[in-house]
């Protein structure tokens, strides 16, 4: 086995794992631990987030004491992040003043709806590259500063600090030394500016957010700190620090103008490349900074799904027609189609392209003829609709024609789903030997600050293709079934507590 590696912790929705990548991009250990979700209340969604930093000491330690493994033989370390989940703790104690406030949450949609009605939507996305929503961060932690007693206080004291989750683990990783945080996940808390990559005065004012409770921004690719022998065991620089879904892109080597990658997790995130261009959407995508340093930034356009592998975890444990995720694909492929049921999983509204808050979850279609088989295969189908929306919108913004498009994460490895997305889209949907993109990504940024990997083209040797999918359906077929779909979404969103008409 090699002597020397690179580690990878993997701070994700459902769960926390660390992995180690060997030079020719093979994982040589891993370890993963299952997240509690907690939901206090509708529409609420939260973290222990001492139980995330638990699991990441857990399973760095699990991973160094894999047989073969020598612990001195990492180089480096690199953190990915569920974006936008928000933790804010005691600075001299180390203690959450809250439980995290995951991305999912939904419970400052009140304040989003103000800030919009006060005019100020257009000034944020222009500063921030995003639309104004509860799905970021801002909002989160100004509901902690005024939920919490002493919060605010705390805050613009410097006795209370705001993080994200790399933020969080940083901190917890350095002994407390290191309050930093990275463009990447900054860009997702509607308080960063992305074309100057500072806390922008503007936008804390706005959301009511001391500067002072803030950590420091710095490239992707940089020494953030050393781990304290005494948190896991070993004394290894933390060389990077990436959002999920940018550690994916890079982890595809999508390093061009124009590249595209979707990556089916709990949500679905597609992204493409735009290079040096922040371009401003204008069809519901977001602009974000993808990597780079503060002289040459890349930025990348990206369509945000809420719901995508979180729509086979809940066949799985709420509606219980499988014990397996991985039976819905058999379930999908025992039919011809869906009997004309359509899943539309609006469980937390919609994101990209609708942005419609408070839509809600609709099975349409229904007959006595439908089964559990079609539930499954439409709950399947939906997540391909929603990354075809995005495709349609980012195709618009975008100016480019998108020929294909490398796909990653859990639900990935479903041959149904991967078939029906290339069917649906009309385009080629390419699938690597290695579907764990977004832990691969942030280790390709560590090993590159550190010199264990020379050059992005030695990146781009590792990448191995397991399977290709090609288009195969009529386009007539495809268009009706396109048009079945856009009246779902519009009966979900329609079922809005503010009654919004499509």
């Amino acid at each position: 086995m090699t002597s020397k590696y690179v580690m990878a912790v993997d701070a994700g929705t459902t769960s926390v794992r660390c992995m180690l990548f060997a030079h020719g991009g093979e994982v040589v250990a891993v370890s993963q631990r299952p997240l509690t979700q907690h939901y206090p209340g509708d529409g609420m969604v939260e973290h222990d987030a001492l139980e995330i930093w638990a699991l990441c000491r857990e399973t760095v330690r699990e991973c160094l004491s894999r047989p073969g493994i020598d612990p001195s033989g990492c180089v480096a370390m690199g953190i990915t992040n569920q974006r936008e989940t928000t933790v804010i703790w005691d600075r001299r104690t180390g203690v959450p003043l809250h439980n995290a406030i995951v991305w999912q949450d939904r419970r400052t949609f009140d304040v989003c709806h103000r800030l919009r009605d006060d005019g100020l939507g257009d000034g944020i996305l222009r500063r921030t590259g995003l639309q104004v929503d509860a799905y970021f961060s801002g909002t989160k932690a100004g509901w902690i500063l005024d939920n919490v007693p002493g919060a605010r206080n705390m805050a613009e004291r410097g006795d209370a600090l705001f993080g994200t989750v790399e933020t969080w683990l940083i901190w917890n990783l350095t002994g407390g030394a290191v309050h930093a945080t990275d463009y990447s996940n900054a860009s997702r808390t509607m308080m960063f500016n992305i074309h100057d990559l500072s806390w922008d005065p503007f936008l804390l004012d706005a959301l009511g957010i001391p500067e002072a409770m803030l950590p420091e921004p710095f490239p992707p690719g940089h020494v953030f700190g050393t781990t304290d022998p005494d948190t896991i065991g070993i004394s290894v620089p933390i060389a990077s620090a990436l959002g999920d879904q940018q550690a994916a892109l890079f982890g595809q080597t999508c390093f061009d103008d124009g590249d595209v990658k979707i990556t089916f997790g709990t949500g679905g995130f597609l992204l493409m490349n735009l290079g040096r261009e922040a371009k401003v959407t204008s069809n519901g995508l977001l602009t974000t900074v993808a990597w780079g340093s503060r002289e040459d930034p890349v930025y990348a356009l990206e369509g945000s799904i809420y719901i995508a592998g979180a729509a086979i975890q809940w066949l799985r444990d709420e509606l219980q027609i499988v014990e397996e995720s991985a039976e819905t694909e058999r379930m999908a492929m025992s039919v011809g189609d869906t009997c004309g049921c359509y899943v539309v999983p609006a469980f937390v509204g919609l994101g990209a392209p609708y942005w419609v808050q408070n839509a809600r979850g609709v099975i349409m279609g229904l007959t006595r003829a439908t089964n559990q088989m079609h539930i499954a295969r439409a709950a399947l189908e939906s997540i391909a609709f929603q990354a075809n929306d995005v495709i349609g919108a980012m195709r618009s913004d975008s100016g480019t024609d998108i020929r294909s498009i490398k796909v990653d994460g859990g639900a990935s490895a479903n041959d149904f789903l991967c078939q029906f997305l290339a069917d649906i889209t009309g385009m080629e949907v390419e699938r690597p030997k290695c579907i764990e993109s977004t832990a691969l990504g942030t280790a390709y940024m560590a090993g590159l600050t550190v010199g264990f990997w020379t050059d992005r083209d030695d990146l781009r040797s590792n990448w191995s293709l397991d399977r290709r999918f090609v288009p195969d359906m009529t386009a007539d077929r495809r268009d009706e079934l396109i048009r079945g779909w856009t009246r779902a979404v519009r009966c979900a969103r329609i079922w809005s507590e503010t009654g919004q008409d499509p």
